[in-house]
């Protein structure tokens, strides 16, 4: 119980710095909106396959630039208060739950404009995208929660944190893309559940990695 009572604090927290600053928030949707816009000048109209790749590519730059600041954008003092506060397992459940609503949050504004600007492609199966587009917003938010973690006990926390999260998030990337094009070509849903299943498992690896490895990365 007193887990539980710490990250729904630590979430309260999170949400409220959010609310004062908008930095996440307002950076990434300006972000989104401007390169949708610059690509609809570019392209105007784009095949379907393309349609699936760039945005994927978009999310992807998305959500590294919401989530880096996880932990870099904390002072030293303000780690030392909370680790006197808190458990680190409730620190990190705490963030990579905020960061999980606000990528699906922000993941679902982005495609609502990016359908708007990029027509839906016709015969896809929306449910079973917006399925891939949830899926996609938790694995990258559980990702890169954990290096944000990581890369802010570094100097460089920036370039650390691209050469941490390469490695993992480009196996999450080739099933996230295949799942999104089962769903933009009109497949039946059964094809797309083994890739549902290794999402997950993804999803719960690198949760138990943060788990167990965050309260030695939090007590240096």
């Amino acid at each position: 119980m007193q887990l539980i009572h710490q990250v729904k604090h630590l979430i309260r927290k999170e949400i409220l710095l959010e609310w004062r600053s908008k930095y996440a928030l307002n950076g990434v949707l300006l972000y989104v909106v401007s390169t949708v816009f610059v690509c609809f000048l570019s392209f105007v109209s784009i095949p379907k396959l393309t349609w699936n790749a760039l945005f994927w590519i978009i999310m992807l730059f998305a959500s590294i630039n919401a989530i880096a600041k996880s932990f870099m954008q904390e002072s030293r003092g303000r780690h030392l208060y909370i680790y006197t506060l808190v458990s680190p397992v409730a620190l990190i459940i705490a963030k990579t739950v905020y960061n999980s609503l606000l990528m699906v949050g922000l993941t679902l504004i982005a495609l609502l404009f990016y359908s708007m600007v990029f027509n839906f492609p016709t015969g896809a199966d929306v449910l079973m995208y917006l399925v891939a587009a949830v899926l996609g917003s938790l694995s990258f938010a559980t990702i890169f929660t954990m290096v944000s973690a990581i890369a802010s006990k570094a100097g460089n926390g920036g370039m650390l944190m691209a050469i941490l999260s390469f490695p993992v998030i480009i196996p999450v990337l080739i099933v996230l893309i295949k799942l999104a094009k089962n769903a933009i070509d009109g497949l039946d849903r059964s094809v797309s559940l083994d890739d549902i299943g290794l999402m997950l498992v993804i999803n719960a690896l690198v949760m138990t990695a943060s788990l167990l490895l965050f309260p030695y990365l939090w007590r240096d």
